[in-house]
């Protein structure tokens, strides 16, 4: 029988959404997570977001959400308010190319795991995502 830790590294890391109005931001984001095992979904807005998490009677499942803060239609901060209360327990992760103190410290308070400026080194932002990931609570620990 596979334990919690073999059973992880089958199933990969985790799945990623980035919701991202730059399609080359999506992609070098992407192309990160997947080289380091995470499966990755992208939108190019809130709405689009919104439209793939609850596309039909089965809700896509992720387990962290990379979200840029200055987008068409749904502007950040909306699509991460309708994160927080629809997937209270998905991390989000904010990134954006306007840096904020005020803005960053009032979306910190509101439950987002971390606040990221773009241009992010590769790096940083995969210590990020590993550290949102780690914090959710591991189903797979609990009952492994």
């Amino acid at each position: 029988m596979q334990t919690g830790p073999q059973i992880r590294n089958l199933l990969g890391l985790g799945r990623v959404l980035i919701v991202d109005d730059e399609a080359n931001i999506r992609k070098i984001i992407r192309m990160a997570l997947t080289k380091t095992g995470y499966d990755v979904v992208e939108a190019s807005d809130g709405e689009k977001a919104i439209e793939v998490l609850g596309a039909d009677d089965n809700p896509l499942v992720v387990d962290l959400i990379l979200c840029d803060l200055r987008m068409p239609h749904f502007n950040g901060m909306e699509t991460i308010a309708y994160f927080r209360s629809r997937y209270p327990s998905v991390p989000v992760i904010v990134l954006t190319g306007y840096p904020d103190d005020r803005v960053a410290a009032t979306l910190l308070q509101q439950g987002v795991a971390d606040y990221l400026v773009k241009p992010v080194p590769k790096v940083e932002l995969l210590a990020s995502v590993a550290a949102a990931m780690e914090s959710r609570m591991d189903p797979i620990r609990t009952f492994g």
